[in-house]
């Protein structure tokens, strides 16, 4: 399998060379050259299936042969040590709880999948790679675990300051061996912006920089097996079937999106934001306009350009009819997310967390223009990493799991910086 830039200025390379850099030497990301839809008998008997062998078939086109196919499906056994079960919270309306895995939260499989391909590509070599992150909330957390240890690989974890949960600083800044995190002064943009600046720097080559944000194929297409994995658990309602993902960075529903483009039968998408709503104002006005990110109780979304976007447009051949046909996006406020907090709550006994009650919003919303349909939407961490805005609105206690419970009386270990100055001296260092 060949990778294009989407900036159309840089060389196609294969899947271990777009793996490793991250981003095109063009700014461009990554794109497959080629997405071949899988047969229909595989989506016929999807419930007879293993977990691990419906994610082998959906991303071996995109592996290709670069790494064999017993050692590809060790990595997919190892990335999914973990359930993805569907709860029911009303009537035609699942939650998918994505928040199993050793971090809690959705981007264990990402992170996961990635640390072992890059782990399988430097297994002969000598030299060291540099993972650059930045991260909204569970990123972070997620790409420390699963890259800690990891042969030939640092990593280096940019976070706005201030704008985290507790529970995600400590999971980022308390691992130590080959992880690193810098706080830094600014919002979440900031911080991508200076990971962007940092991998098109010549003086930094020598520190062979990639990226374990979605930005990087290996930790985006894995995000796409969970929608399978959902089908194959709702097929036998036999109704349409509406996603709704809580969107940021957009990669979750760009990798859905990569699904249907493979045949997954999902009639409809809706992107469910924060007030951070540049792409609900595009399909308003179809001017994309993106703007400084703004706080909210839901942090990891609080993304004013979305890197993915160029993602799904081009899955659209950027036909803004054909697009909206396949797609919806909503814009929430907190207020409106803490009032679906308690309706779950207080209706259904679900306790859900303030990223899954966008979801929610943005699912009940789309489901009254399909009322013969069925939906899910992504509940992408366990809300003990949101607990205080949960048990305030909710007026409990949250147990804590022993994932969060092993980090809670570690040292927090953090570097602060303001500028990319100091962000390029310290990986200079």
């Amino acid at each position: 399998m060949k990778y294009y830039s989407l900036n159309r200025n840089a060389p196609e390379v294969s899947f271990e060379a777009a793996v490793i850099q991250g981003l095109a030497p063009d700014k461009g990301l990554y794109f497959p050259k080629e997405i071949t839809a899988l047969p229909v008998s595989f989506f016929e008997n999807i419930e007879s299936l293993s977990n691990e062998n419906i994610a082998f078939e959906a991303i071996s086109q995109f592996v290709g042969n670069e790494i064999p196919e017993n050692k590809l499906r060790q990595i997919i056994k190892e990335t999914l040590s973990f359930d993805f079960p569907l709860a029911e919270v009303e009537e035609n309306i699942y939650s998918l709880e994505l928040f199993h895995g050793p971090t809690m939260a959705f981007k264990d499989v990402g992170a996961r999948f990635m640390s072992r391909c890059l782990a399988y590509f430097n297994q002969n070599k000598d030299q060291k790679n540099t993972v650059l992150v930045a991260t909204s909330g569970d990123t972070g957390g997620a790409v420390a675990s699963g890259f800690l240890g990891v042969k030939g690989v640092d990593v280096v974890i940019l976070y706005p300051s201030g704008k985290v949960s507790d529970i995600q600083e400590r999971q980022l800044t308390t691992l130590g061996q080959n992880i690193r995190a810098l706080e830094v002064d600014g919002v979440f943009d900031d911080c991508q912006d200076m990971v962007k600046k940092a991998f098109l720097d010549n003086d930094l080559d020598f520190k062979n920089l990639t990226s374990a944000n979605s930005i990087n194929i290996a930790r985006w297409l894995p995000q796409m097996f969970y929608f399978f994995f959902a089908y194959k658990q709702l097929k036998k309602h036999n109704k349409p079937l509406v996603v709704s993902c809580p969107s940021g960075n957009f990669g979750n529903i760009c990798a859905g999106i990569l699904a249907k483009k493979l045949g997954l039968p999902i009639a409809h998408f809706v992107a469910s934001t924060n007030v951070n709503d540049t792409v609900p104002k595009f399909l308003e006005s179809g001017k994309y306009d993106p703007k400084p990110s703004k706080a909210t109780i839901s942090n990891a979304m609080d993304v004013g350009n979305p890197s993915n976007f160029i993602r799904i447009q081009e899955m659209y051949d950027d036909d803004l009819a054909k697009f909206e046909k396949d797609f919806s996006s909503y814009s929430f406020d907190d207020e409106q997310t803490k009032v679906a907090l308690k309706n779950m709550y207080d209706h259904n006994s679900y306790i859900a967390e303030p990223h899954g009650a966008v979801g929610y919003l943005g699912l009940k919303k789309e489901l009254q223009n399909h009322p013969e349909a069925i939906g899910f939407f992504l509940e992408t961490a366990h809300p003990i990493k949101f607990s205080d805005i949960v048990e305030e609105t909710l007026n409990i206690k949250l147990s804590i799991p022993y994932q969060i419970e092993s980090v809670l009386d570690k040292e927090k270990i953090s570097t602060k910086i303001k500028t990319y100055e100091e962000l390029k001296a310290f990986l200079k260092a």
